[in-house]
């Protein structure tokens, strides 16, 4: 499966698309700036989710691809990596 066609990536894009969209309205209606502050937060959270979500799909997807399958230890060694990408 690639990020195409990955629900749950699909799900999380459509959640920062909803809360953008609520921050065009908030500033159009004038609202609090604290209120519009906070929900910015929430898109920033949303795509940097997204984000970590398409590179890990990416590696899963696609690294066997190019280097053909994977030893144990290496398994191992990519699993970290995907433990660093969370802080990206």
């Amino acid at each position: 499966m690639s990020h195409a066609d990955n629900p749950e990536l699909h799900k999380r894009l459509r959640r920062a698309e909803g809360h953008l969209n609520s921050v065009v309205r908030m500033v159009c209606e004038g609202r609090d700036c604290l209120a519009i502050a906070q929900q910015m937060q929430a898109v920033i959270k949303a795509l940097e989710k997204s984000k970590q979500m398409l590179i890990l799909d990416h590696i899963d997807h696609h690294l066997e691809d190019v280097t053909g399958p994977l030893s144990p230890n290496e398994q191992e060694k990519i699993a970290v990596f995907r433990e660093i990408v969370k802080y990206l």
